[in-house]
């Protein structure tokens, strides 16, 4: 009688591609193979008759744990990072090309949001050159593109992430007098891209404007 451990099923799997991911059981940005595996019925360890193929499944090259390809759709920390950093800048930007450039406040609050985004070095000169770049084009079309920006980092942060973006640009808006219609427009742009309702970013423009007086 031939022993069960004589036979069996080997998958040979084959790398068809490579990259960078984000390892949930590392924790963090790794290294990552995506493989494809052929099955075959082995006796005595000679592969003979097929029986399929396996996978594609993506692999930790570090800890060697292996996942489901719909993990490559998250973005790895570093991505994220760029993702958040280009959302705070549009949306200072937007904020300041809507509302004018006129107050110091408003200055100084869309410098210091931009810096805190990832920008240290930005400097004021820098900043007002871009504003009056996007100054000079029509709002509904910057609004669209700040929109754009900020909607790629929307399915990644949670609700709090989101009104807390919405909010640093009502800050920046408020910072010179109560909100104008053109600040307003863009603001309710960008609640849009964040994916609230509109109910939600009238409360929470109006909870911004509460708080500045």
């Amino acid at each position: 009688m031939v022993h069960s451990r004589l036979a069996g099923v080997r998958t040979v799997w084959q790398v068809t591609d490579d990259g960078d991911f984000f390892c949930a059981d590392c924790g963090g940005d790794r290294r990552y193979q995506r493989l494809e595996g052929r099955r075959r019925l082995t006796v005595l360890a000679v592969p003979l008759l097929r029986r399929g193929t396996a996978g594609p499944v993506v692999e930790c090259v570090s800890c060697r744990s292996r996942f489901p390809e719909r993990v490559l759709v998250l973005p790895t920390t570093t991505r994220l990072a760029t993702l958040l950093r280009e959302a705070v800048h549009s949306v200072a930007l937007g904020v300041l090309a809507a509302g004018g450039t006129e107050a110091e406040p408003a200055r100084r609050l869309a410098l210091e949001a931009v810096r805190d985004a990832g920008f240290p070095d930005c400097s004021e000169e820098r900043l007002l050159t871009l504003q009056a770049t996007l100054a000079a084009r029509a709002l509904p079309l910057v609004a669209t593109e700040v929109g754009k920006t900020v909607a790629a980092l929307t399915p990644h942060l949670a609700t709090p992430g989101r009104e807390s973006l919405l909010l640093r640009g009502a800050r920046i808006a408020l910072a010179d007098g109560p909100y104008r219609e053109a600040e307003r427009h863009m603001l309710n742009a960008v609640g849009e891209a964040l994916w609230l309702p509109p109910a939600d970013t009238e409360r929470l423009l109006a909870a911004a404007a509460t708080a500045s007086n």
